[in-house]
């Protein structure tokens, strides 16, 4: 486990709980709003919602000062990343199933283990990397290669949407302890928001007025390039919850990755399974299949194995002889 003066391992934990448990709140609202307005103007409002509380916690944590950086260039990378890791995850959630969608995103934690090791220097023994391999198991069984076209619900690629997302995800976490050390979580927020703030509104300045959609196309490509449409008044509360979400959730995981060891506070996001599945039966009557739920116990399985594994490498580092701690 890599050691940082901002390693604070219980508060980190506790910040990722409350971000993924937002999350799913997020992603269950969006569901929601898929069906009549355009992703890139559900992204538009959110953001613009979450960029004035991210300013306001910047003020608090400092002051505006701390927006400057010595960085620009990772920090556009990283909300690149972001972006398309959200906007991905999004367009497969308009036609899969929440729990299904969120499932095979859960490569992310996999992803983030191994990608630890080169972009951050952690070391992962064979047997955690035994279980990531169990996991990327369950990632295959959910996409279900031995299936025809004919009997999948959806197309092949729109399954590969969620894996996409977890890789981008991954990537930007990793990026989130690397730049952490110098910058603080509101001010990450920012920038991330501000990165949602202009991708959508380049949506909007091309494919805005809905010039691109087809009516025969699938519901994934009509949620990207629909035209905007004007709130209907029983979507306001929606929208402002999303907004207030998504800064809630830009602080919490940027923050937890500050604090925290990516390998250890990556395993906690696995309560997003559970609460999507939750979210899914009870606002859109979705269970998962057979194939859904064999997947869930193999990446929760391997994440947990890997998160015990880690703790045990944790306490033989920070155990001196004789019973003392460094």
């Amino acid at each position: 486990m890599t050691t940082t003066p901002h390693n604070r391992a219980g508060l980190a934990i506790g910040l990722i709980l409350l971000g993924v448990a937002a999350i799913s709140i997020n992603d269950m609202l969006i569901k929601r709003l898929s069906g009549g307005y355009p992703l890139h103007q559900i992204v538009f409002t959110r953001s613009a919602i979450g960029i004035v509380l991210g300013l306001a916690l910047v003020k608090l944590e400092g002051g505006f000062h701390l927006l400057k950086t010595r960085q620009p260039g990772l920090h556009m990378l990283r909300g690149l990343l972001i972006v398309i890791s959200n906007m991905s995850f999004f367009l497969a959630l308009s036609v899969l199933p929440l729990a299904e969608a969120t499932a095979l995103f859960f490569a992310a934690p996999l992803f983030i283990t191994l990608l630890s090791i080169p972009l951050l220097g952690e070391k992962v023994g064979p047997l955690r990397l035994g279980a990531v391999i169990v996991g990327f198991i369950g990632v295959v069984i959910m996409m279900r290669p031995w299936a025809s076209t004919a009997t999948l619900d959806v197309s092949r690629w729109v399954l590969l949407l969620p894996v996409l997302a977890a890789l981008t995800y991954a990537l930007n976490q990793l990026m989130t302890r690397k730049l952490g050390v110098n910058s603080k979580a509101s001010a990450l927020m920012v920038y991330i928001q501000a990165a949602f703030v202009a991708v959508s509104l380049g949506f909007f300045l091309i494919a805005g007025d809905g010039r691109f959609v087809d009516e025969g196309s699938n519901a994934s490509l009509q949620f990207l390039l629909r035209a905007w449409v004007w709130p209907a008044r029983e979507d306001y509360l929606t929208f402002l919850g999303i907004g207030l979400n998504i800064a809630l959730i830009g602080y919490c995981l940027s923050q937890a990755y500050r604090l925290g060891d990516a390998a250890t506070v990556a395993p906690f996001e696995y309560i997003g399974l559970p609460l999507a599945v939750f979210w899914g039966f009870v606002i859109f009557g979705d269970l998962p299949v057979w194939e859904v739920w064999v997947g869930i116990a193999l990446i929760l399985g391997s994440g947990l194995f890997v998160y015990l594994r880690e703790r045990q490498k944790a306490l033989r580092v920070t155990r001196l002889p004789g019973g003392r701690r460094t």
